[in-house]
Formats: C-alpha cells, sequence, structure tokens
C-alpha cells in the first residue's frame, strides 16, 4: 500500500480501501495525525468538550417515537417521516457536510449496502445543513440512489440535541482549509450536527440509534443492516 503524502490521498485510499466503516475512519484518523498536527489536536479538545458537555445524551433513544420532520431533498422534493415508513422501516442518517471527509467515508461505505437495505423493505435517507447544490454534490459522489434531505439552518437536529457550534479555532483552521461553510449552509452559524443514525420502525418508534461526540466514529454498517432487518421483521 502507497504512504499517503497528502490528506487528500490519505483520504482516496481510506474511502477506497476493502474495510469497515469504522476501520477506514481510524486508519484516516491516525494517518492524519501525522500530516495534520494542528487539525487534529484541535479535533481532540473539540471532542473532549463535547464529551465533557455531554452533547448528543439527550437525543431521542429507542423505544421513544422519532420526531416527524418534512424536509426538502437534494431536488427540492419535500420528504416526510410519514412517508418514509409508509411501507417499511427507515434508517435516517445526519451527516456534517459535503466537504467532511469522515462523512464522504461513511457515506460510501452506506452506497455499498443501499440495496441491502431496500431488499429488507427499508428506506435511508441522509440529512445534512447545506443548500441544495452541496447536497447534489454529497449524493452524486457517492452514488448513492436514496434522498439527502436539507436540514435548512439545523432546524430538524437542533430538535433532537444534535446540534453543537464548533468553536472558534476550529472555525478558524477550516475556512484556513478553504472550507467556506457560510456559503455551504446558508449562514455563518458555524454549527453542526452530531453525525448520528436513527433505525425507525413503522408504527414510528426508534427501534436503534447511534449518536456520538467523536464524529470521527459512525454507526458500523453490520449494527445498521441487523437493526433494520429486526425492525422490518
Amino acid at each position: 500500500m502507497t504512504i499517503p503524502t497528502t490528506p487528500r490521498e490519505l483520504f482516496e485510499q481510506c474511502r477506497d480501501m476493502d474495510a469497515s466503516v469504522n476501520e477506514r475512519l481510524r486508519i484516516y484518523t491516525e494517518g492524519l495525525r501525522k500530516l495534520d498536527a494542528a487539525y487534529s489536536r484541535a479535533a481532540d479538545e473539540l471532542i473532549a468538550r463535547l464529551r465533557a458537555s455531554g452533547a448528543g445524551a439527550t437525543a431521542p433513544r429507542p423505544g421513544e417515537p422519532m420526531p416527524a420532520f418534512v424536509l426538502p431533498d437534494e431536488r427540492a422534493r419535500l420528504v416526510s417521516l410519514d412517508a418514509l415508513l409508509q411501507n417499511g422501516p427507515a434508517a435516517i442518517t445526519f451527516h456534517r457536510g459535503h466537504w467532511c471527509p469522515y462523512c464522504r467515508i461513511n457515506i460510501h461505505a452506506l452506497a455499498r449496502v443501499q440495496e441491502n437495505i431496500a431488499a429488507e423493505g427499508a428506506r435511508i435517507v441522509a440529512v445534512m445543513p447545506e443548500r441544495q447544490q452541496f447536497a447534489q454534490a454529497f449524493k452524486a459522489e457517492a452514488e448513492v440512489n436514496y434522498p439527502v434531505l436539507i436540514d435548512v439552518d439545523s432546524g430538524y437536529g437542533m430538535s433532537l440535541n444534535l446540534v453543537f457550534w464548533v468553536g472558534s479555532e476550529m472555525e478558524q483552521l477550516l475556512a484556513g482549509y478553504g472550507r467556506d461553510v457560510p456559503t455551504y449552509q446558508g449562514n455563518d452559524s458555524w454549527m453542526f450536527p452530531l453525525p448520528a443514525t436513527f433505525v425507525v420502525g413503522r408504527d414510528g418508534i426508534i427501534k436503534a440509534r447511534f449518536v456520538d461526540p467523536d464524529y470521527r466514529h459512525r454507526m458500523a454498517i453490520e449494527e445498521l443492516l441487523h437493526a433494520v432487518k429486526s425492525a422490518a421483521d
């Protein structure tokens, strides 16, 4: 395996490798520590702050109803939770943005199993707080066939207690890397959702969830598939 010398090379290698999603994310994180120590240190400090504040702890739990939503997708079509659950369970995944390498690695892993999820009679959607053109780019790069929903100003994410401010240091670092988050989101709040996944049954009740203040971790694909299958039975 070629040793990557830039973050982009590292990302592409991790995105395409044959490994579990969290193994790919782990390798990306460890590689980034060597290539960008300043970002890695700021990320560690941000995640420590989020853990200390209990970020995500009060998000809806299994056994509770999933709060309803009606959100536009990447083609400006309105999608409701009720419609998603009409014929089976749904997996609802939250992502920080089209620019986020962790989210891009995650959605590429999800793309590999989207047909497995559909075979269970289930639906999957992504939710992100970005404008239409960036939601389209996120979907196109990963070649997913499911909707990418636009959570304007993170309103729905806030209702689930998932949203946080990145802090001034991370804001400055991301801006310095050319991540024009205010343009992506259409506001200058620098608020992101915790990456999270909820598997919701046809009855609207949450059957499984993954919420972690460390955005470098995501729900294991095997765990997601098991939850979807159990919700469909």
